[in-house]
């Protein structure tokens, strides 16, 4: 219930500062009438979430167990590349994000014709971003879920960004926003190395997968997945009481690497990205 809780709250939040820059720049440039335009392109981005989603749960359900397995499998992969894809880029744009919105905003309205089509095409593609983010995550969650708090959770998370998010843009509450992306991109890395994990088991299940499946330790006796606290840590971070060494090599490596270029600082890059200029 918590990884879906906090990355549905990362994710709402991330929804909710888009929409609260958009709101607030055509506001204080005198546009607010545009605003019609802004709820329709974040009502089509969520229905095309759902849609997708819904979609893509109907077709797994069709497949046989060894095709289901591979369906599961793809999905964990392609979840842990959304996730690192979201939180490097949050990482990198979160100091720009503001000023691309606002000229995004005026090239979307600088045309005599088209300008609500254009805004609504805007609004959409940025929340669609966030949309359809979250569904790859939440399916690859569900699927390593064995009970009904992940949809609670997940649920939990976008009423409570909601809720920050438009005290945000009314000024009522205060975030520290970099703390928080920064917090919490370190906790999903983590549960991107579960879903990856987990991912590699489920190419083992369908057949597709069947090198380095030595048990690397048993520790079923202590920690067993099955108990409440062994649920509790598979849910979080992919946890298992018989690893199979493939799970642990890409556990570890997938995780070590993540860290190491979300831990390095941005300055050392932008420095070198500066230094590699040629001088005139």
């Amino acid at each position: 219930m918590l990884v879906p809780f906090l990355i549905m709250l990362r994710e709402g939040i991330e929804a909710a500062l888009i929409v609260g820059i958009v709101a607030s720049y055509l506001k204080q440039t005198g546009r607010g009438a545009w605003m019609p335009a802004v709820w329709v392109g974040i009502l089509l981005a969520v229905a095309l979430s759902l849609f997708v989603g819904a979609g893509l749960q109907l077709v797994s359900a069709q497949f046989p167990q060894k095709a289901q397995e591979f369906f599961e499998a793809i999905v964990g992969f392609v979840a842990v590349i959304v996730l690192c894809s979201m939180v490097f880029w949050m990482r990198k744009a979160a100091r720009s994000i503001k000023s691309e919105l606002h000229s995004s905003i005026d090239g979307a309205l600088a045309h005599s014709s088209g300008q609500g089509l254009a805004l609504v095409g805007m609004v959409f593609f940025a929340v669609a971003r966030e949309g359809l983010e979250s569904v790859f995550f939440l399916l690859a969650i569900f699927q390593q879920s064995a009970n009904s708090d992940a949809p609670l959770g997940a649920l939990l998370g976008i009423i409570v960004s909601v809720c920050l998010g438009y005290g945000i843009y009314a000024g009522g509450v205060r975030l520290n926003l970099k703390r928080f992306f920064y917090w919490t991109g370190l906790f999903i890395l983590v549960v991107a190395a579960g879903i990856l994990a987990g991912s590699l088991r489920h190419l083992h299940e369908a057949g597709v997968w069947n090198s380095l499946q030595t048990v690397v330790f048993d520790i079923s006796h202590i920690l067993p997945v099955s108990s409440t606290f062994g649920t509790l840590l598979s849910g979080m971070f992919g946890y298992q009481d018989m690893p199979t060494l493939g799970e642990v090599i890409a556990y570890v490596v997938f995780l070590a690497i993540s860290l190491f270029f979300f831990l390095r600082p941005l300055q050392q890059r932008q420095g070198a990205v500066a230094t590699s200029r040629p001088t005139h």
